[in-house]
């Protein structure tokens, strides 16, 4: 049946999906083949199929991303919580604003239960589809992308991952691949005008003001929905779901119990503080509210953080989710033999906790509950999957001449520090005899523009310093903003404070490093290219995602969604 429906998905995703994604599904070729006349069906569903999405919408897709520029940010949401962040407030002002806090967690399950509604959905109706619910600090996309690969050996599955690299239909993938245009183009309007229609009926305020972003969600919320609305609308009903902040109180969070599988917990560490907590114990708390009464849960024990590790224990007996706490030793049981497609040693944690949850998930539908043994052989199904999973801007090398661009937006201290060994392990040859480059030096781009930016790089610089064993490690830095020139308002220059107090910073740490300030990526990128002067050499990206995307934009322009 499996083999059958992998067969005719492979066909209806021509329709579906198109483009060079974030999530990537590698070509693949079904195990068996099936019958002419359900071909004939497939190829014939998928024509109508596109059709239905080319006839039936005359708005374009340039106008779903205008709408979607309107809508409120998630930036703006989460800086409703900067402004309640306790510094040196005193005692009365930090009760005043905790509770500030408080009452804005606790609206946002009721609120994103409400915008549901409007769209036509209740929680219930997400039950038909069983979801892999993944929370975590570090490692979240790279578990959506080996349960994604896995689990589409098995069954058709849908993918919901934030944020985007460059096109925001990166975050709903059917199989590993994007929708298309006009797919999204499609099912965007139908929701769009779902909130319309909403909002005048209940008489909210008048059609025209109904028909913009007044009467939607913000930014992330209307995502979340529109990618349960696809695979609804697509019969999709195997879900990888990857949180967007937190978990207790994140829009993905509405899913009922009946509707998740399984949950995983990745690595964990100090991020959105105003949000979460500063504690990586306030941290875990958030990150377990995923767990679900009756569900398995998964995540890698850590020995160090016995206090993470009760809080975790608590959550559980809490939700009543039996939590799986994987030892490092099994971790290494799955790292043997099985050469994942993702690089960094940091990857095999990641690997065995989508190995865990998918064989939960696939239990729902071969074999039942069967306990699983972590120590037995994998399926060829899944090693398949681990060894074809890809997930761009995260240690990902792009050869282009005789520049080797180092592309990973890792944005916390722990996932910067686990750049730094990846990129040590690194080797650069020579372009005249082929052998190691002397010098071994790195042009650095690097921004982060929501965070502690100089600090951030401190802990980078000096981490690399340490895995290569030398302190003049990078010969040339540019700290450059994330957008592109054709981004700017004309006559409005960007504010490069940012910018330039990491660049402060990045002068105590390489007293003898050429350093840069670029306002746009373009410019960055050039300068790049230029201080190699034509010789083969390293630049290595890093400190957002949102400048890993931008860079891949004006390197690869052909692959622009």
């Amino acid at each position: 049946m499996f083999k059958a429906a992998r067969h005719f998905w492979h066909h209806r995703c021509e329709a579906l999906c198109h483009g060079s994604p974030h999530l990537t599904a590698s070509p693949r070729t079904s195990s068996s083949s099936s019958s002419s006349s359900t071909t004939a069906t497939a190829t014939k569903t998928a024509a109508t199929h596109q059709r239905r999405f080319l006839g039936t919408n005359s708005r374009s897709y340039r106008d779903v991303l205008q709408k979607l520029t309107q809508l409120q940010s998630n930036r703006t949401i989460t800086h409703l919580f900067d402004k309640t962040t306790p510094s040196t407030q005193s005692p009365q002002t930090q009760t005043q604003t905790q509770t500030q806090t408080q009452d804005l967690n606790a609206a946002a399950l009721p609120e994103m239960r409400e915008w549901l509604r409007r769209a036509g959905y209740s929680p219930e109706d997400l039950s038909p589809m069983r979801h892999i619910h993944i929370a975590g600090t570090k490692g979240k996309g790279s578990v959506c992308a080996f349960t994604t690969a896995m689990l589409r050996e098995y069954t058709p599955v849908g993918t919901y991952t934030s944020p985007h690299l460059i096109s925001p239909r990166e975050r709903i993938a059917i199989n590993g691949l994007p929708l298309s245009q006009e797919a999204f183009t499609a099912h965007f309007m139908d929701l769009w005008d779902r909130f319309t229609q909403s909002a005048i009926e209940r008489g909210d305020m008048d059609a025209a003001t109904a028909r913009g972003p007044a009467s939607k969600p913000f930014y992330f919320r209307f995502l979340t929905i529109l990618a349960w609305h696809v695979f609804l609308r697509e019969g999709i009903r195997d879900v990888v779901m990857e949180c967007g902040i937190g978990g207790e109180y994140d829009a993905t969070n509405v899913l009922p119990a009946g509707a998740v599988s399984a949950a995983v917990v990745t690595q964990l560490g100090v991020d959105h503080e105003a949000m979460l907590g500063n504690t990586v114990e306030e941290v875990a708390w958030h990150k377990a509210g995923i767990l679900k009464s009756g569900v398995k849960a998964f995540t890698v024990k850590v020995r160090q953080r016995p206090s993470v590790m009760e809080v975790l224990r608590a959550r559980a007996r809490e939700k009543g989710a039996e939590l799986v706490e994987l030892e490092v030793e099994d971790v290494e049981v799955w790292g043997r033999g099985v050469e994942g497609s993702l690089q960094g040693d940091f990857q095999k944690m990641n690997q065995a906790l989508a190995v865990m949850a998918v064989k939960e998930h696939v239990g729902g539908f071969e074999g039942g509950n069967r306990a699983l043994s972590p120590h037995e052989a994998l399926p060829d199904q899944m090693l398949r999957g681990l060894r074809t999973a890809s997930l761009r801007g995260r240690c990902e090398v792009l050869q282009q001449e005789d520049t080797t661009w180092l592309l990973d937006g890792a944005h916390t201290t722990d996932s910067l520090e686990q750049v730094a060994k990846w990129v040590a392990a690194q080797k650069v040859r020579s372009s005249a005899d082929d052998e190691e480059d002397e010098s071994g030096k790195l042009v650095l781009l690097f921004n982060q523009q929501q965070r502690n930016a100089p600090a951030l790089l401190k802990v980078f610089v000096e981490a690399l310093q340490r895995e290569m064993g030398r302190e003049d490690v990078v010969s040339h830095a540019l700290f450059t903003r994330n957008e592109l020139p054709q981004s700017r308002p004309q006559q409005q220059p960007y504010d490069l404070v940012v910018q330039n107090a990491a660049a402060a910073m990045m002068e105590s740490l390489c007293p003898g490093c050429r350093i840069d300030v670029r306002d746009n990526v373009v410019s960055a990128v050039e300068d790049a290219k230029r201080a190699l002067g034509g010789r083969r050499g390293r630049v290595l990206v890093t400190g957002s995602l949102h400048l890993v995307g931008g860079v891949m934009q004006v390197l690869e322009p052909d692959t622009l969604l």
